[in-house]
C-alpha cells in the first residue's frame, strides 16, 4: 500500500487532495526520519521560493526515501519548470488544484512506472524533441560558448523555469536586463522559447 504525503505550507490540505486520498498526510517539510514501512509518494506543493525549495525537498526525499515517488504540484504550472523537476528526480508535475479524479489518475500512472506531465506539455515535448534528436553534447557546448558569462547564467536559471523576477533577484540584476539577455540568448541559440532552451540544457548539457 502506498502512503501519500503532501508537503505544503497550507494550514489545511486542499479538498481535492483529501477526496483523492482519504488517508493522506500533510506536513510542512519533508520528514528527515523515514517512519514509513510501505512505499511513499510525496506530493510537493510549490511555495514562493519555488525552485530552490523544490531542489532541496527532492534531495531530502532521495536521501531518506530512496524508493519514494515524487510529484510536484504548482499553483501556476510552467513547462520549463516541469522539465527541471524531472531532471531533479520527480516523476510527475501537475497543477496543485487538479481535481480528485485527476490526482488519482496521476497516482495510477506513476504506480505503474509512468511519468505524468499533462497532455499539453507532452505534446510540446514531442514536437520540440523531434527537432533535437541529432543534437550532441559537444555541439550544444559549442553553441553555448557563443554566450557571455552572464547570458549563460541567465540561460541556466531560465531552464529551471524561473520567472524573470526570480532570475533578477538571484543574479542581482534588473528584470529589464534579464529580458534583454533572454532575447539575445534565444536569438543566438536559435531557440524559440524557454521550454526549447530547457530541453537543450537539461538533456544535453551539464548545469
Amino acid at each position: 500500500m502506498m502512503q501519500d504525503i503532501f508537503v505544503t505550507t497550507l494550514a489545511q490540505p486542499l479538498e481535492s487532495w483529501q477526496q483523492a486520498f482519504a488517508d493522506c498526510q500533510c506536513v510542512k517539510e519533508v520528514p528527515l526520519v523515514n517512519t514509513q514501512q510501505e512505499q511513499v509518494m510525496f506530493w510537493l506543493h510549490m511555495n514562493e521560493d519555488r525552485q530552490h525549495w523544490m531542489q532541496g525537498a527532492v534531495q531530502r526525499i532521495v536521501k531518506h526515501y530512496p524508493n519514494a515517488k515524487i510529484v510536484v504540484l504548482a499553483n501556476a504550472p510552467d513547462q520549463a519548470e516541469a522539465l527541471y523537476a524531472l531532471s531533479l528526480g520527480a516523476v510527475g508535475y501537475s497543477h496543485a488544484y487538479a481535481t480528485a479524479e485527476a490526482l488519482t489518475e496521476i497516482r495510477t500512472v506513476i504506480e505503474h512506472g509512468g511519468l505524468w506531465l499533462g497532455n499539453s506539455l507532452l505534446q510540446k515535448l514531442i514536437e520540440v524533441s523531434t527537432k533535437l534528436t541529432s543534437t550532441q553534447t559537444d555541439h550544444v557546448e559549442a553553441i553555448l560558448s557563443q554566450l557571455t558569462q552572464r547570458e549563460r547564467e541567465v540561460a541556466v536559471e531560465a531552464a529551471k523555469g524561473l520567472s524573470n523576477k526570480e532570475i533578477a533577484r538571484i543574479l542581482e540584476i534588473t528584470e529589464r536586463t534579464v529580458k534583454a539577455h533572454l532575447a539575445s540568448i534565444f536569438e543566438r541559440l536559435k531557440v524559440k522559447d524557454r521550454l526549447h532552451l530547457a530541453l537543450i540544457l537539461n538533456r544535453n548539457y551539464t548545469i
